[in-house]
């Protein structure tokens, strides 16, 4: 009978170590995994792409009624995805504009790109006007990814130190400015701009 109980407690510490050592390995192998995808810059898209599942789900949208409107700046230095031509948001007074603060290395930004993307190709005109500046001190980075996913927005290069309007440390950060030049919309973080609220919002104006 002690023989038998014995066993019983020999057998039990045996199969508490193989399930320790089971998930010391699966920990091993998850925290091995993510330091491949952190150090091969991976992580980006992976998460990027999670966070496009949540807003699939409709949940996150931006605000489209602020409580306190205020008044836009249209001096933020831009410099044209070719490098070649320097504006500043003045271009485009008098209009609706959609403007999104963004960067390759940011998976929210990432995650909202292809409904941007899509919003852009719906509601666009000379009424509308897309402003996407990219974040990257890489140019060539930002171009490399854009035309990699073939997204057609209008995209720009910060030339300069952004007004304090738009001094947001949060990335992505997107504003909607009235032809009035007031920021009628404002989100911090990723949303998903392409719903008919949001498109009835923007022709609103």
């Amino acid at each position: 009978m002690i023989g038998l109980f014995y066993w019983n407690e020999v057998k039990k510490e045996k199969q508490k170590t193989k399930s320790f050592k089971r998930e010391l390995a699966e920990w091993a192998l998850l925290l091995g995994t993510i330091a491949v995808l952190y150090a091969t810059g991976l992580h980006v898209p992976v998460i990027g792409n999670l966070q496009r599942v949540l807003l699939w789900t409709g949940l996150i949208t931006p605000e489209t009624n602020l409580e306190n409107v205020k008044k836009a700046s249209y001096t933020l230095p831009l410099l044209s995805m070719d490098e070649n031509t320097t504006l500043t948001l003045k271009e485009f007074e008098n209009k609706t504009i959609f403007l999104n603060f963004w960067a390759t290395w940011c998976p929210p930004c990432i995650a909202e790109m292809p409904n941007i993307h899509a919003l852009y190709q719906d509601v666009a005109n000379d009424s509308i006007q897309f402003v996407m500046v990219s974040l990257d001190e890489d140019f060539n980075k930002a171009r490399s990814y854009i035309n990699r996913k073939g997204y057609t927005f209008p995209v720009y290069f910060l030339n300069g130190r952004k007004p304090a309007t738009y001094n947001s440390t949060v990335v992505p950060t997107t504003y909607v400015i009235s032809p009035e030049g007031n920021i009628v919309s404002e989100r911090k973080g990723m949303a998903n701009y392409n719903t008919s609220k949001f498109k009835e919002f923007l022709r609103s104006f």
